[in-house]
């Protein structure tokens, strides 16, 4: 029987930061910009893919007045990859032009600010902030975030802000930045979208998931 949803929640974050203590950030970069291109290039692609083009594109642009000096039809050839390349490339191209017009040139370090570029919702811009600052803004909420916090009882909801809001309740604020990491990682090892491994995961005995299959009553 679950009593104590933050308690349990407390306990998740315990066995998943042991479990994979190299959790990080799955898209390659080497600066907050670099990090800003990644994301919005893997809105609904794989970062795997995202991280196989932008091997190529960080060479070949590195600051955002280097976006602006391609044409949008070079541009989307360099991403033609990546799902919605074209409308990718206006984002991106939409976004370098305010950064130079509103913000010298840097990315900057407030989710307001965040959201008034090109392709940037609460997701994007959490993402930049948490792991290219260290500001703990929120937690992102991608697929399988979503997936496994339904799993594991900790929202009910499908909608991300609604989502990461419950999240945000729950998870301490110094993990706010780690812990979809976390869930990341399991879900790509563990916790499958079609056919989870539950006899193997961690968190087993206080998944509401498992339990519910299993027949059984969850501890915590």
């Amino acid at each position: 029987m679950i009593v104590d949803n933050k308690k349990r929640t407390d306990e998740i974050i315990k066995r998943l930061k042991k479990e994979y203590p190299d959790a990080h950030c799955a898209l390659n970069h080497t600066n907050a910009f670099e990090l800003l291109v990644a994301t919005i290039l893997s809105a609904q692609c794989t970062d795997e893919r995202v991280n196989l083009v932008t091997a190529q594109l960080f060479r070949k642009y590195r600051q955002p007045q280097d976006y602006l000096n391609v044409a949008p039809e070079e541009f989307a050839q360099d991403i033609k990859s990546i799902n919605f390349f074209n409308n990718k490339t206006k984002s991106i191209q939409g976004t370098a032009q305010k950064l130079v017009d509103n913000f010298k040139g840097e990315v900057p370090q407030t989710m307001d600010e965040l959201l008034t570029l090109n392709g940037v919702a609460r997701k994007t811009a959490n993402v930049v902030l948490g792991n290219a600052f260290g500001i703990a803004s929120g937690v992102v909420v991608d697929t399988h975030v979503r997936r496994l916090s339904n799993r594991l009882g900790l929202t009910e909801n499908e909608d991300p802000e609604k989502i990461e809001k419950d999240l945000s309740e729950l998870v301490p604020k110094k993990h706010w930045v780690m812990f979809p990491h976390w869930l990341i990682t399991h879900g790509r090892k563990v916790c499958n979208a079609r056919k989870p491994k539950c006899e193997e995961c961690v968190l087993k005995e206080i998944c509401p998931y498992y339990c519910k299959e299993q027949s059984v009553n969850c501890k915590v």
